[in-house]
């Protein structure tokens, strides 16, 4: 898996987010906007138009998640533990570990379980494989190979991204630092996921109109 891992963050720069598992999550059960949420990162300007509309509403769903992620409160509390390790890349570690709790803790979140959740969302882009952005395409054996969607659900799997992040982009190699951090102040940073999560969710179910199946008893 960790060869698999390198070769993945070969492909991904520090300039997209790392956050895959949330915008798919939050993409509920329409194909498109699955397919544009994963690709959005690569779609600049208004090249997105050359894709069918729902698609093109994915694009655009990733873009205003990222501004509501980037501008949120609590996503700037989050850093905050972060900045004398990792300065204005913060931020990423902010999004690597949202995921992990996301994965960590999927049940309270999804209806299907995340090894279906995962297996469902490999299958859809590579039955659309023709038309991914050239970058997705040479990334994405890779993500499904070393199981990148699931990975961080464990605290080895964070340990071993993160490590990987700082040998091939510009993140300081600080993953002793980031593990530290998260073990003492886990219970914070938990209670902010989830009141962040809380706040997500409403936002794109309301402003996008998406439907996500979540569990019996699930409580906003």
């Amino acid at each position: 898996m960790i060869n698999h891992l390198r070769i993945l963050f070969y492909f991904v720069s520090l300039n997209q987010k790392m956050n895959f598992l949330a915008h798919l999550y939050l993409s509920g059960e329409d194909d498109g906007l699955v397919l544009g949420n994963f690709i959005g990162d690569y779609i600049k300007g208004s090249k997105y138009m050359k894709y069918p509309v729902k698609i093109q509403r994915g694009i655009i769903m990733h873009r205003k998640i990222d501004s509501f992620t980037d501008t949120h409160p609590l996503i700037k509390e989050s850093s905050i533990f972060f900045k004398p390790g990792y300065g204005r890349y913060s931020g990423i570690i902010v999004d690597v570990l949202f995921d992990h709790f996301l994965a960590q803790n999927w049940n309270e979140f999804s209806a299907f379980q995340l090894g279906v959740f995962t297996r469902n969302a490999h299958a859809l882009f590579l039955s659309n494989f023709l038309i991914l952005p050239l970058k997705v395409k040479r990334f994405l054996p890779f993500l499904i190979q070393s199981k990148r969607l699931e990975s961080y659900s464990s605290t080895d799997g964070l340990y071993k991204a993160l490590e990987i992040m700082a040998h091939y982009t510009s993140l300081p190699g600080e993953q002793e630092y980031a593990m530290n951090v998260l073990k003492e102040n886990k219970s914070e940073l938990l209670d902010i996921f989830y009141r962040f999560m809380r706040d997500i969710i409403n936002y794109v179910e309301s402003d996008f109109d998406v439907n996500i199946k979540k569990p019996e008893g699930y409580s906003n």
